[in-house]
């Protein structure tokens, strides 16, 4: 219990740190030169942070992954329960 705890607060949390920096990103904080290159540079990792923030959060809301590294004994004490 304690570990799906734990595993729901980290992911939540890196779901919120991927967002924010994609975020973060688009609107130019941290004040990169407004040359083209740096431009494309930084949408394009704003682009890679915003969809992997999302794909987190598909794998956190469905749990996949939580349930492929359970061993069999925790399934029957689930199922026996």
């Amino acid at each position: 219990m304690l570990t799906r705890t734990l595993r729901l607060i980290f992911g939540v949390m890196m779901i919120v740190i991927y967002l924010g920096m994609s975020y973060l990103l688009m609107v130019n904080f941290f004040d990169w030169s407004e040359t083209t290159t740096w431009n494309i540079v930084r949408y394009a990792m704003a682009t890679i942070f915003g969809l992997y923030g999302i794909y987190r959060a598909y794998r956190q809301v469905t749990g996949i992954d939580y349930y492929r590294n359970r061993s069999l004994e925790d399934n029957k004490q689930e199922t026996s329960n």
